[in-house]
């Protein structure tokens, strides 16, 4: 009798070990989570080098993704008014990515960048103003509450980066 108990208990052991195991793979894969202003301020500088001057980030006006791994994609748009009128119209916000992640279908590796939106195009420069990648932006004119900067999920699969309305798509 002692040993139908010893063998329950360790068939109910067995069953709940068994249950808990793929809750648990599933609570360590997670999944992408889009992060919001006020994530951001914990993650991002208050200021920010680049083309041999530090600019204050515009914290409010931020986002990214904090990916399944760990990694994290951020941007956030940069006051500019202390830069030439050159780098004013390419350098807008700060972006950095510790994974490399395809731009616009084009692969741009880990790293810290100046990004901007010009005309139909979004361009990468690293912090020495030097251009990296440059691919075509999109328009949204169906974008209900276009904000100064945001990123958001995008339907058919990774996230869009949005600056008003235009926006590039961001994966992996």
């Amino acid at each position: 009798m002692r040993f139908n108990g010893i063998l329950k208990l360790a068939a109910a052991a067995g069953l709940a070990v068994t249950m808990m195991t793929p809750g648990m793979m599933i609570a360590q894969a997670g999944a992408d989570t889009v992060l919001k202003p006020a994530e951001m301020q914990k993650l991002l500088p208050a200021t920010v080098f680049y083309r041999g001057q530090s600019a204050p980030t515009e914290l409010r006006n931020s986002g990214g993704v904090k990916l399944a791994d760990g990694f994290y994609v951020l941007a956030a748009l940069v006051d500019t008014s202390g830069y030439t009128t050159g780098v004013q119209a390419k350098y807008q916000a700060y972006f950095i990515t510790e994974v490399p992640i395809k731009v616009g279908g084009k692969n741009l590796v880990a790293g810290a960048y100046g990004v901007g939106f010009v005309g139909d195009k979004f361009l990468v420069t690293d912090v020495g103003g030097h251009d990296v990648l440059t691919v075509s932006a999109g328009e949204d004119a169906g974008l209900k509450r276009p904000m100064p900067l945001q990123v958001v999920a995008d339907p058919a699969g990774g996230y869009r980066l949005y600056t008003g309305r235009k926006y590039v798509i961001l994966g992996r």
